[in-house]
């Protein structure tokens, strides 16, 4: 499987050290939020690559992985809402100006649409990058999503916070080209019903796309899937399956 990685000082991080790891030659690209505060090797070594390696090999995906640097500061650095949401507000500044200008540059081409995905806090980060930026993501796949930072952190539900939460700036979008365009994406929510999950989450989601009907579809597994890893390496290749582009005829 090829891999390739690279690293930099992002700007938009204050000069933070930012890495991407790329898997896979050719295909639509995926972006891949790692849990909580992990960081781009972390899908790797709890085998999710491989787990989706069926569809790097047949040349239909190319997954790139970047640290989870808001992850991070959500769950260990900041102290309050307010600190969380700069710090959100920072690295989706990373990911629009640095990581897909990145990607589209090694997928050698300015204009492709992106993929994104994750679990638990990385499913926050995908459905974010979907409902803030859909000119650039058109589908998320967000598996025993956290969306409600507040269950992390206390503090004031300032505008910084609420534009950087989904199920809180969705409901208010105006009509215009950004709802315009989420209205063409996808957003699915998966979940188990196991230890530790809590499906509540999605459906809170659901109701906030729904009533501005961007498509979306919850996906509720049973009570033997728990919020583990285990549980996403069956997830994210049946999603794939289901919404890559079929492959193309030899």
């Amino acid at each position: 499987m090829s891999k390739h990685v690279v690293r930099w000082r992002s700007p938009s991080l204050d000069g933070r050290e930012i890495t991407c790891v790329r898997y896979g030659v050719v295909g639509q690209p995926l972006l891949l939020f790692p849990t909580a505060g992990g960081d781009a090797e972390e899908p790797e070594r709890f085998h999710l690559i491989d787990a989706i390696g069926a569809f790097l090999e047949d040349l239909r995906l190319k997954v790139y992985v970047v640290d989870s640097v808001a992850g991070k500061a959500w769950l260990q650095e900041c102290e309050n809402l307010e600190q969380g949401a700069a710090a959100q507000h920072r690295f989706d500044a990373a990911i629009v100006r640095e990581v897909v200008p990145h990607i589209r540059r090694d997928c050698n081409d300015p204009a492709v649409t992106l993929f994104t995905a994750g679990a638990s806090i990385g499913a926050f980060n995908a459905l974010t990058m979907v409902c803030r930026h859909p000119d650039l993501f058109r589908t998320a796949i967000c598996m025993s999503g956290t969306y409600d930072m507040e269950r992390f952190l206390k503090g004031r539900q300032t505008p910084e916070y609420a534009s950087c939460s989904p199920v809180h700036f969705v409901p208010r979008l105006p009509e215009g080209p950004q709802l315009e365009q989420l209205r063409r994406s996808f957003v699915l929510l998966a979940h188990g019903e196991g230890e530790f999950e809590d499906p509540q989450q999605s459906w809170n989601v659901e109701r906030a796309l729904g009533g501005r009907r961007i498509p979306n579809r919850v996906d509720s597994w049973g009570k033997e899937w728990r919020h583990d890893w285990v549980t996403w390496r069956k997830m994210l290749p049946q999603y794939l399956g289901e919404l890559l582009p079929p492959r193309a005829k030899a």
